[in-house]
């Protein structure tokens, strides 16, 4: 069994050596596109169980928000999903110079709470690497008596939906390897036929809150034998945070390389 096991890591090692793609082109959008929307807005006193879930693995998204708890509550939020994102236009502040983005998930959520038993909760944002995503996520935990808190999550990881001048998105992403290290010309790509910029791959998170209890993010982005950032934090007491957390990845794939083994039977 050992043997097995030592004659499986070598192939493993072997064969990322062999020409392991290391650069995520964007992922196309689908034809037949699908969309999901939820706002909301509340405020009362009791029990609150609130949890929603997004798992696309066409866009490599995989999404939770949950919490609950019994208190008093103001709730005001919004869930907007979009497998083509330029009809997901929203303003960011930390994507594109806050002007209107395209992004396949925007979450935005504005809340109060204040109760004897703890509101428990927590977020998780994941670009999945498996379905053509680039491995990166993001995660939010909180157990808290007290909070105030405005907070902004989003996703995106497809071409546009309509690139300019009549390319498809499937020709873009011969074109985006053409244009290599031209970032002008890689932003001119992924701006719609609308005009509307597209910022794949992205990831992230802005915060803003003040909370009484426990808080904390997790932050990681790992590619095997290539890549691995971990970002922690945790904060218990009385506190008020403002954070971002961005991952974003150049959507221009790497251009052919002959592998180390190339001829070889490896």
């Amino acid at each position: 069994m050992k043997g097995v096991v030592i004659v499986a890591l070598v192939l493993a090692i072997a064969l990322a050596g062999c020409g392991t793609v290391l650069a995520n082109p964007p992922l196309v959008p689908p034809v037949q596109y699908e969309q999901f929307c939820e706002s909301q807005k509340v405020s009362g006193s009791g029990i609150i169980d609130v949890s929603t879930s997004i798992i696309d693995k066409k866009i490599a998204l995989e999404y939770y928000n949950t919490m609950a708890g019994d208190g008093d509550l103001e709730l005001d939020s919004e869930h907007a999903y979009s497998q083509n994102a330029e009809k997901l236009k929203r303003n960011v502040s930390s994507v594109n110079g806050g002007n209107a983005s395209a992004f396949n998930l925007f979450e935005t959520t504005k809340m109060t709470y204040q109760g004897a038993t703890p509101l428990t909760g927590g977020k998780y944002i994941n670009s999945k690497a498996f379905y053509g995503g680039i491995g990166a996520d993001v995660q939010e935990m909180f157990s808290v008596n007290e909070m105030e808190k405005d907070e902004t999550s989003f996703f995106v990881s497809t071409t546009p939906y309509q690139p300019k001048d009549n390319v498809s998105p499937e020709d873009l992403i011969k074109k985006l390897k053409a244009a290599g290290r031209n970032t002008s010309e890689v932003e001119a790509l992924m701006t719609s036929a609308s005009g509307i910029y597209d910022p794949a791959h992205l990831i992230g998170l802005e915060t803003k809150n003040s909370f009484n209890g426990t808080w904390g993010t997790d932050a990681t982005w790992h590619r095997i034998f290539y890549k691995d950032i971990k970002a922690h934090e945790m904060f218990t007491g009385t506190f008020e945070a403002e954070k971002l957390i961005k991952f974003h990845e150049n959507p221009v794939p790497e251009r052919d390389r002959h592998p180390p083994c190339d001829g070889i039977d490896c």
